[in-house]
């Protein structure tokens, strides 16, 4: 499954909304997709905008739990196991909890090698 990522190229998210969950840490969302956006300052710390090859495009945010909404009480960006999936359709959340399940894979042809959520770099 081939995808591209707002580090890519700039992919409009306008309008998306949820569509589904994904429990995953921030480290292996960073190597599958990148450096994350900044989130909007205000409810959202960390955000991702990844469009798959059939068109589908879909987001990977925190909601409301982070330093941004919550301050001293919100959970360090690089804590946060569990995150929004947004989208125009449900398809979003299926194709981006298809990538975790299978992210060994995905890792391998990026050219890494996951060992308990580490990375390590095999080129």
């Amino acid at each position: 499954m081939r995808y591209i990522t707002h580090n890519d190229i700039n992919i409009s998210s306008d309008s998306t909304h949820y569509q589904g969950k994904v429990d995953v840490s921030y480290g292996l969302l960073c190597i599958l997709f990148g450096q994350p956006f900044s989130g909007d300052a205000y409810k959202v710390d960390a955000e991702w905008v990844i469009e798959f090859e059939d068109g589908t495009i879909a987001t990977i945010y925190n909601y409301k739990n982070g330093i941004n909404y919550l301050g001293v009480d919100g959970t360090p960006t690089t804590q946060i196991s569990s995150w929004h999936i947004g989208g125009f359709v449900v398809r979003a959340a299926e194709l981006i909890n298809q990538l975790v399940e299978d992210r060994n894979r995905v890792a391998a042809i990026q050219g890494h090698v996951l060992l308990d959520e580490e990375v390590y770099d095999v080129n």
